[in-house]
């Protein structure tokens, strides 16, 4: 089985190395690891979890391989409820699941400028156009070759906002935290996390000036909040690469790198792919 398995890998796109997956956390918010039990064809299946296309990996060398040859890693989205059983589709087999419930703690912030917490018509528009450009990026296919899912920090500094929080702009409800703050100073480096390449580049309302880097199979990671942008849309970049430098452009209380990963067009808690 591994040498069928080493052997697929050669052949679609996979380092033949072990691929080290991301850390399993069945929650909202988090990632679910499921073999795919009986589905053995030499290319890589095809497998879609609410409308998205969701990352398939060889488990050679893994903890799975005795399970399956493939493995489907898929983001839960934070508005995935425990009662509700989840259902990924593999070269038309159903794969169900279930997620446990997790409980955010809440944040209260104060935001001084009012249009970033109730914004006028003209805000919304311009947000309504920028967020199509950023689920475009999110939702970007592409088959690089892989030999690892795991993320170096892409900033040094305190995590000033975990992921998921519940948070209140001027006592006002809005969504969930859907990445990790990293206060790092303003005018501290960012650098890449893993390979990939820049698939957009852009000044965000609320996100201030933001990059979004695509690392194949559904995989991207986001930058926001930038005082500086150093790279362009098409450029290849290596790990430890800069990709800019930390700023409070947007809505913000102070200079911080927001870090989002997605995963399936869903944001995911970026801890879960950290090894340092």
């Amino acid at each position: 089985m591994r040498l069928v398995s080493f052997i697929f890998t050669l052949l679609f796109s996979f380092s033949a190395a072990a691929i080290e997956l991301p850390q399993e956390s069945r929650v909202p918010g988090g990632i679910a690891l499921i073999p795919l039990t009986g589905l053995t064809s030499a290319t890589a299946p095809s497998a879609w979890y609410r409308g998205n296309r969701i990352m398939v990996l060889p488990t050679q060398d893994t903890a799975y391989a005795q399970q399956a040859p493939w493995i489907a890693v898929i983001g839960i989205p934070l508005s995935a409820k425990p009662t509700e059983t989840q259902l990924m589709k593999a070269d038309g087999e159903s794969f169900p699941f279930q997620v446990q419930g997790k409980e955010y703690e809440e944040q209260h912030l104060t935001v001084t400028n009012k249009r970033h917490v109730n914004p006028n018509e003209q805000d919304l528009a311009r947000y309504k156009r920028e967020k199509a450009e950023m689920v475009a990026a999110f939702k970007t296919w592409s088959t690089p070759t892989l030999s690892s899912v795991n993320f170096k920090l892409p900033a040094s500094g305190r995590f000033s906002s975990p992921f998921g929080l519940k948070r209140f702009f001027n006592e006002q409800p809005r969504n969930p935290h859907s990445g990790l703050d990293i206060a790092g100073g303003q005018g501290g480096a960012i650098s890449a996390p893993a390979p990939g390449k820049v698939v957009a580049v852009g000044e965000y309302f609320f996100n201030g000036n933001t990059v979004i880097v695509d690392h194949g199979y559904g995989l991207t990671t986001m930058y926001c909040h930038m005082s500086r942008i150093d790279v362009k849309t098409g450029d290849q970049l290596n790990t430890g690469d800069i990709i800019g430098a930390i700023g409070k452009t947007g809505r913000v209380t102070g200079p911080h790198l927001h870090w989002s990963v997605s995963l399936n067009n869903t944001r995911v808690d970026p801890l879960l792919f950290v090894k340092e």
